[in-house]
């Protein structure tokens, strides 16, 4: 024994690493029955499965420029991150961007823009802008609710994502007085950190369900009861990323405090249909909606991603013959997606905000109801000119999902439905969650909704306006092909956007409806900050 150890000792270390490739080829070779690569090609062939594994990184970084990546390109992501750190998120040297490219938009600048006006509430605070419209007020909800943003976050789960992302977004929420959307996973305890809530119904009535799975009207009127920061209540359809898809929450993912969330057995898998079971018409959604708003006081709105429009067609009808219906609409783009999906879902089943929206605000303009809702866009429009555009198409908010996710730590991983998101953002690993710093990642959410909302106000008075909701559809010129450049949003989607019943910021700031628990001293030193 003594001279096997005495041999053993000097084996230099490279001796060693020659006996570990041996046993990887001998391996390779007699004991792989499922690689043919590694098979024919002993130990060299475990290099095309690694340099596989970390090829997204090696593009993202080394190979893609600057406009190439998706979903969102480097210089998107750079803009986020420049903007959420409040350090400069100009670019010298003009555009890169291919201007002639299709789906390029152009926003059509007023020869003298808008002057403020002595007083004015922006002068102070330039990110300050409140939504034009009230939830609720045609209706006349209990509790109407004027959002004190006009980007606010969207739809996004505790247990999708880590506690200290949910509870940054929430607090950086409240410091910019946007509001969080809870997805269809409950209200957490991280969900109440300060800032308004807009509490999502799914399929599976998570947090809201009896134990047999039932919604449950009883426990939404006691949670509204019991938090009143929550200010709306959105029944979820279906998402951008997976429409007419449920989900399946695994039972290894199921701690004891999601169990107590959403109101689920632990040690169970809980399936989330693609269905809900309280009604099965257009009609007796309408009617649930009624009865939610009625039961709880406050504005009911939906939330869906768009294919066949007769549907649509039939709600409109509805809400137009009974002079009721959903308070807001939120239309999902089928490019979004912050949860895990089939790709032949992700890529290819429902359309893409831009056609989606334009399909649906053109019905309810034909039904006239266009002034009585709220309509919320999501789909990638966590950008300035982008939520221009998205104004001057006929939104009244915007809702911001992965581009948020960015404003705390997310680096596109898209590592997201794997459990092993580097940054912690979407993962529930308390090691990986461990790197957040809950109130520096809420400061930086703070300063990307302040920032956003500095430069599409900018954008704005360029056009000569007051509020991005002055935009109309011949404010936008939109490239087509090689042939046609370029037609105003009014020419390409064949009508013109209502006009919405706007007054002026300091009637919007002064409204009893108003929401954000508004901080205005907190905004003006964001304001200093920033400057």
């Amino acid at each position: 024994m003594q001279e096997f150890l005495s041999f053993i000792a000097i084996i230099p270390w490279w001796g060693w690493l020659l006996i570990f490739l041996i046993l990887v080829g001998i391996s390779d070779i007699f004991l792989n029955k499922k690689h043919t690569i590694m098979h024919n090609f002993p130990v060299v062939g475990h290099m095309r499965y690694f340099l596989e594994s970390i090829g997204p990184e090696l593009r993202q970084y080394i190979v893609a420029n600057n406009r190439e990546e998706l979903p969102f390109n480097r210089r998107e992501r750079g803009w986020i991150y420049a903007s959420a750190k409040n350090e400069n998120n100009y670019e010298g040297f003009g555009t890169d961007q291919d201007i002639f490219s299709t789906h390029y938009i152009f926003i059509n600048n007023a020869l003298l823009p808008y002057k403020l006006p002595q007083g004015h509430p922006n002068i102070q605070n330039s990110g300050l802008i409140p939504c034009a419209k009230v939830m609720g007020a045609w209706n006349k909800r209990e509790r109407p609710y004027r959002p004190a943003s006009i980007i606010n976050i969207s739809a996004m789960s505790y247990g999708s994502l880590s506690a200290k992302a949910i509870e940054s977004l929430n607090e950086g929420c409240k410091l910019a007085g946007a509001f969080h959307n809870t997805g269809e996973g409950g209200l957490s305890p991280y969900h109440k950190k300060g800032a308004d809530v807009v509490f999502q119904i799914g399929t599976g009535y998570f947090g809201v369900r009896d134990e047999n799975g039932i919604f449950s009207m009883e426990k939404l009127v006691q949670l509204v009861k019991d938090n009143p920061q929550v200010r709306a209540i959105e029944l979820k359809l279906s998402q951008g990323a997976k429409p007419g898809k449920g989900g399946v929450l695994p039972a290894a993912k199921i701690s004891k405090e999601i169990s107590e969330i959403r109101g689920v057995p632990m040690g169970k898998d809980v399936i989330s249909p693609a269905y809900h079971h309280t009604f099965d018409t257009i009609e007796g959604m309408v009617e649930f909606v009624e009865k939610i708003a009625k039961a709880t006081g406050l504005p009911t709105g939906i939330k869906s991603a768009v294919g066949q429009l007769k549907d649509w067609e039939t709600l409109a009808r509805i809400m137009q013959e009974k002079d009721l219906g959903p308070d807001f609409i939120s239309i999902d783009g089928g490019e979004g997606g912050t949860g895990a999906a089939p790709p032949s879902f992700a890529d290819h089943v429902s359309l893409p905000w831009i056609y989606a929206f334009t399909d649906v605000y053109k019905i309810f303009q034909k039904y006239k109801l266009t002034n009585r809702i709220v309509f919320i866009a999501s789909g990638k429009l966590g950008f300035p000119a982008k939520a221009a555009m998205a104004f001057a198409l006929g939104a009244d908010c915007i809702n911001v999902a992965r581009e948020a996710m960015m404003s705390v730590g997310c680096i596109q991983a898209q590592s997201c439905h794997t459990n092993t998101c580097p940054t912690g953002v979407a993962t529930q690993n308390k090691w990986l969650q461990s790197g957040i710093n809950v109130k520096d990642k809420a400061m930086r959410t703070n300063f990307y909704f302040v920032k956003f909302r500095k430069e599409l106000l900018q954008i704005s008075h360029a056009c000569g306006y007051e509020h991005p909701c002055q935009f109309n559809t011949d404010d936008v010129d939109i490239n087509l092909s090689d042939k046609n450049l370029a037609k105003t949003l009014a020419t390409t989607f064949s009508y013109h956007k209502d006009a919405v019943n706007f007054g002026s910021v300091k009637e919007l700031v002064e409204c009893a409806h108003l929401g954000g628990n508004l901080n205005l001293e907190h905004l003006q030193k964001t304001e200093k900050a920033i400057d």
